[in-house]
């Protein structure tokens, strides 16, 4: 797994580093890491024309020792000061390199008061707009909130610029904790990082300024503690996905309940029925009413099909191990009785769609001796926690975390950035998610994949955090439709289990 820390956890660490070490030992490493970062996107350092935006931290101390090393190699190096401060030693190195001076506040060498520089006239517009190179040094980890000026100019027009944008550790208007992102931010081409990976250039909105981003080692491993968040890899998915084993047969290799669909949304349950079978369900027992039922079984007649009569449940469809529960399902009675009689099962239960709509009218349908799954997007989410769907865009970590706690549910919750959230656990990142996925019933299919792998007999952690990743690749060749990504699964399967096999079965099911 890649981990990922807290604004907090990460000074916390390099505290302790560096009171192991000379002074200033931690600050080269960082900006000759950085600089190293700068030449290769550069190409030919010398003769190029760089700019760096400094702030009054740490980060405007790695900009400035960085941007001395480039100017020593024949770069024209400009700093644009922007803080009431600045890292004198850094300042000096740059200014004995060879580099250029301006302050844009009346500080740093210049005479207090009025700032000797507009942030948006001409001389500073021309730097910017000539820099082949422009360093983000503003704000580090300890940035918080909406960028004051004249950072927040600075950002609008490092982004308008036509030359690369770096930054430094993360960029300037990202919080490294969340990734939240409040008014103007810089939008880097690259995001050279220290230490450790922040949470922030992980999740959106704030992943989504980030860029390429690349770690640079400083030394922080045994000091690191307990991760945030976590990433997972190919290897760690791999590791957890069941495969069968010489013993297996389609009970041992998990048998996934489905219900779901309607006379209204009969494709729904094609979908997620699909994507069971498609990722490797020893059996798939489907339960809907008559219309939904004869698209499976015209699609699926792999399924095993029960036909319920209005206001059945599933008491008679057959043993198994997990539930797929609301994808087209409805929210009148019907449904509810259906969604009943599921929650009444003894074995995990993976809730999306329209019985999500249920939960949020009665959440005590979650009250349940065994695991509930959760697959809600910001707007599903938004209802079962009664906050603004916006605020949960912009807050996904918080929010995924805050839902896993108080209903007491793993959380799959879908968007841009797929978080995976379970009580006291390190909240887990999809890294493999796409914008070809933005299309109608691609979410059924998701359903039927965690359903089948917690059948399988993964936890709801990490059957949601392998659904994710392999939905992911499945959705990348775009344009495509939800069927299309069904039928990607199990070639993505076979190229991440490289046709080993092991005997990772649950326990026996009778039939």
């Amino acid at each position: 797994m890649r981990t990922a820390y807290t604004s907090d956890q990460i000074r916390a660490a390099e505290a302790a580093l560096m009171a192991t070490l000379p002074e200033g030992t931690l600050m080269e490493r960082a900006a000759t890491g950085l600089a190293v970062a700068c030449a290769r996107m550069l190409g030919g350092v010398y003769g190029s024309r760089v700019v760096l935006l400094v702030g009054g931290g740490d980060n405007g101390g790695d900009a400035l020792y960085a941007g001395a090393r480039l100017a020593a190699r024949g770069a024209r190096v400009d700093a644009l000061l922007a803080g009431t401060r600045v890292h004198a030693a850094g300042l000096a190195a740059l200014r004995r390199a060879g580099g250029r001076v301006t302050a844009l506040r009346g500080d740093s060498g210049h005479t207090p008061g009025k700032p000797s520089e507009d942030p948006a006239g001409p001389r500073v517009r021309g730097l910017l707009d000539a820099a082949a190179l422009i360093v983000d040094g503003m704000l580090g980890i300890g940035g918080t909130g909406a960028l004051r000026e004249p950072y927040a100019t600075l950002a609008r027009l490092a982004n308008d610029a036509p030359g690369e944008v770096v930054a430094v550790d993360v960029p300037s208007g990202v919080d490294a904790s969340s990734g939240r992102v409040e008014g103007a931010a810089v939008v880097a081409d690259a995001t050279v990082t220290f230490g450790a990976w922040k949470n922030g250039l992980l999740v959106d909105p704030g992943s989504g300024h980030a860029g390429r981003t690349e770690l640079v080692d400083i030394g922080l491993g045994a000091h690191l503690p307990d991760p945030d968040t976590a990433v997972p890899t190919d290897p760690d998915v791999a590791a957890l996905l069941p495969r069968p084993g010489t013993s297996s047969d389609k009970y041992r290799r998990g048998v996934v309940g489905i219900a779901a669909g309607s006379e209204r949304y009969t494709g729904a349950a094609v979908l997620a029925v699909g994507g069971a079978l498609r990722v490797g369900a020893g059996m798939v027992r489907y339960a809907g009413v008559a219309e939904p039922v004869a698209q499976v079984r015209a699609r699926w007649p792999e399924a095993v099909i029960t036909t319920l009569a209005p206001g059945e449940g599933v008491e008679e469809v057959g043993r198994v191990q997990a539930w797929v529960l609301g994808p087209g399902l409805g929210t009148g009675d019907e449904a509810r009785a259906i969604a009943r009689s599921v929650l009444a099962s003894e074995v995990p239960v993976l809730v999306d769609a329209d019985a999500l709509t249920l939960a949020a009218q009665d959440r005590s349908l979650f009250r349940r001796g065994a695991p509930v799954l959760v697959t809600p997007h910001a707007g599903e989410l938004s209802r079962l926690i009664g906050v603004p769907r916006e605020r949960i865009e912009a807050r996904r970590l918080e929010h995924a975390r805050r839902a896993a706690a108080e209903l007491g549910v793993t959380v799959l919750l879908k968007g841009s950035t797929t978080l995976v959230a379970e009580d006291g656990r390190p909240v887990r990142i999809n890294p493999t998610g796409s914008p070809w996925l933005a299309t109608g019933g691609t979410g059924d299919v998701l359903a039927g994949v965690a359903g089948a792998l917690l059948a399988a007999g993964l936890s709801g952690y990490d059957a949601a955090s392998c659904a994710a990743y392999l939905h992911g690749i499945a959705g990348r060749q775009g344009p495509l439709t939800a069927g299309d990504v069904a039928e990607a699964l199990p070639e993505v399967v076979r190229s991440l289990v490289g046709g080993t096999w092991h005997n990772r079965s649950p326990a026996k099911l009778e039939p």
